[in-house]
């Protein structure tokens, strides 16, 4: 277990921050439960402290740390759902609007964090198949049949 020191820290939180709050927010389709996953993320980090071997082993930590996290919100949510009569309204801040991201945040979790990895943030197939713990078969059919589900969404042939 290595000290994180300030600097570091620092160094971390801005190389991944927007990468690690684009990726959460796919998942979880609200900017500030993605803030408060990508603060557990760096808390996680700070306590536990792990030695990275490369930059590539520091970056696919953060993502794969978030993208659990992720998921363990979204099966908490599942639990502690309220009916919305009980919850006081409230506005929620306006998201710009883009048909290619409603279509994208449309998709079912297993197409949207594939297609976000791929297409935002440039990983290859085999690269996303380490980071998620699925295979690069699985991965490039996910893939795939995510780009069928837009085409169709966005009103493309096929």
């Amino acid at each position: 277990m290595k000290q994180i020191d300030r600097t570091e820290a620092e160094r971390i939180v801005s190389t991944y921050a927007d990468t690690l709050l684009r990726l959460c927010f796919t998942y979880l389709g609200s900017v500030q439960d993605a803030e408060d996953i990508v603060q557990t993320v760096y808390l996680k980090l700070l306590v536990s402290g792990p030695e990275f071997q490369s930059p590539e082993h520091e970056k696919a930590w953060l993502i794969r740390t978030a993208v659990n996290a992720c998921k363990d919100e979204l099966r908490a949510f599942r639990r502690r759902a309220v009916p919305l009569e009980v919850i006081p309204e409230k506005t929620a801040p306006e998201i710009p609007a883009s048909p290619v991201l409603d279509s994208v945040m449309a998709l079912p979790e297993k197409y949207r964090g594939v297609i976000y990895l791929f297409y935002y943030e440039g990983y290859s197939i085999r690269e996303i198949a380490g980071l998620l713990g699925r295979s690069e078969t699985a991965v490039a059919a996910q893939l795939s049949r995510g780009r069928g589900k837009l085409r169709k969404m966005l009103g493309g042939q096929k």
